[in-house]
């Protein structure tokens, strides 16, 4: 590739890569599917330690995305994943909330609204491409890119056991602990 302006444009599970001079690069992305071993995945979180999937081998993980740190949708996400989080601990899981945020606006939104689940920086956007929750989206007429809502339950072999995609927040943490504790 030279030195052109490239533009991105996805269709479907492909990027495509369009320079100035009309030349075009293809890069189709997998998104994990249900009984597929997860992404393995090493970010920064809030409070300044990592995690990694690999260093929760043997447990099970929730893995949720969400848009932005400390925007309604996202606080009550997380907020709803933190009430629950004692039950998801007693069937030995893990709960990981990602976005793109730095892990300073993610330590002020832990703090903020007292959150207990770890909350993970994915700044790079490795993770969130890796997972397929990142894309075009609209909002009054307006396309950008950004995370899509969604959540990963990760078996403690490291198999997806269940995905949810383009979630509502209300009562998709309740959804996803009785999946947790039905398998």
């Amino acid at each position: 590739m030279a030195s052109s302006n490239w533009r991105l444009a996805r269709r479907r599970s492909c990027w495509f890569a369009r320079s100035e001079q009309g030349d075009t690069h293809e890069h189709r992305t997998r998104h994990p599917h249900l009984g597929t071993l997860a992404p393995d995945f090493d970010m920064p979180t809030a409070g300044g330690g990592r995690v990694s999937l690999a260093g929760l081998k043997g447990r099970p993980v929730v893995l949720y995305f969400y848009p932005k740190a400390d925007t309604p949708g996202c606080t009550t996400e997380g907020q709803d994943f933190t009430a629950l989080l004692p039950e998801s601990q007693k069937a030995g899981a893990e709960v990981i909330g990602v976005s793109r945020d730095t892990v300073a606006k993610l330590d002020r939104f832990k703090t903020k609204h007292d959150l207990a689940v770890t909350l993970a920086s994915d700044e790079t956007g490795a993770v969130t491409e890796a997972y397929g929750v990142w894309g075009e989206k609209s909002l009054y007429g307006r396309v950008y890119m950004g995370i899509e809502r969604a959540t990963f339950l990760i078996d403690s072999k490291g198999l997806i056991q269940a995905i949810w995609r383009k979630v509502k927040v209300k009562g998709h943490a309740q959804a996803v602990l009785d999946s947790l504790t039905s398998t």
